[in-house]
């Protein structure tokens, strides 16, 4: 009897074998190609175009990075312009018209109460350099060692970075509880949350036996975006600014997710009208390329040449296109389009939220929004008796909206905060199909067997 030989598998697609041969070179480590597996080859503003010719709605931005979306056009045309001028691309911290054109705009952004005042040190290409580089900047400064952070926080994954969000331990880094309306540490939620977080913080720093040591600064996120999209009380965030002034604490505000409009202001820190004394800044400043600062009042400029350093914080590249958006986002005023969009998105799914029990909170500023998925059938949790946060149902979300040509990111402690980064040029009718294609994402998962079978198992 002959021996039929099996039918050869048919050859992949280009774009699966891309996908694959990531798959095998490519480290355990790698995040979004995990839960994105698209390879985008074109993308334009919100939208990304797969090598499998499929379109997406882009509500990841580049983890927020694109404030402009893709390859805006002013973008574009600033890095055309350094190229074609033969200006050297790499020139460590040598003064140029392009970093001075970049610091002239920041500058021009920022709470004048504090630019009339500031310094500004360019650091390597990633946030979590210029949060190294804010820490060794108070630590000089003050002579003192210990720093103060916040549950939930995320300031990078370089060393001292990954101690102030709680990801490694650091007998330097005190941690203090965060306030939030939902999920909230002491059980009450709004002013009285905040106020009790503040008389904590107090408590804590005022108390000789807290085993705090000395801080050289307070680190802090005016939006917590990948601890949950969890905005930072106005009230709250004044009152760590008393505190940290009557103490002579440096107050640093990390910026590198919510500057540049994204919140409905330029800077974050402007809703609650404080002024800090660091600022970390990255991500959309450079206009989609890589680029990282600190800006710091003149008082702290008191370390010495080569303190912190950095062979790439000259990025020519990055500043031209920094300065085109900076520029753009101000003269076209998209922190008040940011503002506006951000509130009717958030009352859509506040909506949409009335219909799915599953969706235990909508939150969130400008265009930096969150929904936070929960098991409604479980027993409450926590000192506030909300439902518990339900992974399974946020993961199978994800994979829907991407059925549907939506990619969105999760964040939070559980990783089940829907998180949505639009660019701040999206128009009121791309809003609209971010929202619907969200509905009808949540729509599906809740329908979902695989989701039903997987919460019951965990139960």
């Amino acid at each position: 009897m002959a021996v039929t030989e099996p039918a050869p598998a048919p050859p992949l697609a280009p774009h699966e074998g891309i996908l694959r041969r990531q798959s095998l070179r490519e480290s355990a480590a790698r995040t979004y190609a995990r839960s994105l597996p698209i390879v985008p080859v074109r993308a334009r503003g919100l939208t990304i175009e797969g090598a499998d010719g499929r379109r997406y709605l882009d509500c990841l931005s580049g983890a927020g990075t694109l404030a402009l979306g893709h390859n805006h056009p002013v973008v574009l045309e600033a890095i055309k312009k350094v190229l074609d001028s033969g200006a050297p691309l790499h020139v460590l911290d040598l003064a140029t018209p392009v970093k001075d054109a970049f610091t002239t705009e920041l500058f021009a952004t920022l709470p004048r109460e504090f630019a009339d005042n500031a310094r500004i040190q360019f650091c390597g290409p990633a946030g979590t350099d210029a949060v190294e580089a804010a820490f060794t900047l108070v630590r000089a400064a003050t002579g003192r060692s210990g720093l103060l952070a916040f549950t939930g926080a995320y300031h990078g994954m370089t060393a001292g970075a990954l101690a102030a969000s709680g990801g490694a331990e650091d007998v330097r880094v005190t941690r203090l509880p965060f306030p939030q309306d939902y999920r909230c540490p002491f059980g009450t939620g709004g002013e009285h949350g905040a106020e009790l977080a503040a008389r904590w913080t107090e408590s804590v720093l005022d108390d000789p036996k807290s085993g705090t040591p000395a801080p050289a600064g307070m680190i802090l996120e005016p939006v917590q975006g990948e601890g949950g999209v969890n905005p930072a009380p106005d009230l709250w965030t004044r009152r760590m600014r008393e505190i940290t002034a009557a103490r002579s604490i440096p107050l640093i505000a990390d910026e590198v997710q919510t500057g540049v409009g994204r919140t409905g202001a330029f800077w974050a820190v402007e809703h609650s009208g404080i002024v800090p004394d660091v600022m970390v800044l990255s991500k959309a400043i450079g206009g989609s390329l890589p680029l990282a600062v600190i800006v710091y009042r003149s008082e702290l400029d008191t370390w010495q040449p080569g303190a912190h350093a950095g062979t790439f914080r000259g990025n020519q590249l990055a500043m031209a296109a920094g300065t085109a958006t900076l520029a753009y986002v101000r003269e076209n005023r998209l922190a008040d389009r940011a503002a506006d969009l951000g509130a009717r998105m958030l009352a859509s799914l506040r909506a949409l939220a009335s219909q799915h029990s599953c969706i235990g909170d909508v939150r969130g500023r400008g265009l930096m929004i969150g929904v936070e998925l929960v098991d409604p059938e479980a027993a409450p949790v926590g000192p506030g008796g909300e439902a518990p946060p339900d992974p399974v149902l946020a993961t199978a979300v994800q994979q829907e909206c991407l059925r549907r040509g939506l990619i969105v990111e999760l964040g939070g402690r559980h990783s089940t905060v829907v998180r949505l980064l639009p660019p701040l040029t999206l128009t009121d009718e791309q809003a609209t199909a971010v929202v619907d294609r969200l509905a009808d994402a949540l729509a599906a998962a809740e329908r979902s067997p695989y989701r039903r079978a997987a919460t019951a198992s965990i139960r």
